[in-house]
Order: C-alpha cells, then sequence, then structure tokens
C-alpha cells in the first residue's frame, strides 16, 4: 500500500501542527497533494483506467475547496503553503 500509517503521520507531522492534528488545513491539504501524485503516475501508466481518474479529479477538487477556504481566511498561510507544496495556481 503506498499510504501507511507511517506516511500518514509524517506527513501530518511536517505540515500539520502535530502527527495527531489530522483536521488541519494544511495538513488535509499535504496528504491530498501526496495522493494526487500518486494517482497521477498510476494515470501516467494506465491510461484506461478510469475510476482513478475520476477519483483524481474529485481529489483536485476537494483540495481546490481547501485552498480557496484557506486563502479566504488567511493569506499568509496559504501563501506558505503552495510554495511549500509547489503547488501553482
Amino acid at each position: 500500500m503506498y499510504l501507511t500509517k507511517e506516511t500518514k503521520a509524517e506527513i501530518f507531522k511536517k505540515h500539520g501542527k502535530s502527527e495527531a492534528d489530522t483536521g488541519s488545513t494544511e495538513g488535509q491539504i499535504a496528504l491530498f497533494t501526496f495522493r494526487i501524485n500518486h494517482l497521477t503516475e498510476h494515470l501516467k501508466q494506465n491510461r484506461k483506467d478510469f475510476n482513478t481518474e475520476r477519483s483524481l479529479v474529485k481529489l483536485v477538487g476537494k483540495r481546490r475547496s481547501l485552498l480557496d477556504y484557506l486563502k479566504k481566511k488567511d493569506i499568509l498561510r496559504y501563501r506558505a503553503i503552495i510554495k511549500e507544496l509547489g503547488i501553482r495556481k
């Protein structure tokens, strides 16, 4: 499995407030970005996997809505997470 407990804990530790803080906006955005990158690599090899493609589009939409929320609440945190994860608009 590509997303183990240790990987998740590491993502939330790095981008959230702590390992147990799985609800922070930055942590969720980082987790979605990790999953999006994994699914993108999968789709490069399996072009006709339409279920995965649909999942990818849904994840991108969820991440976009979280980024919009963060941008509205705190522009400095938004800019920091965009720069740290390498997401461009």
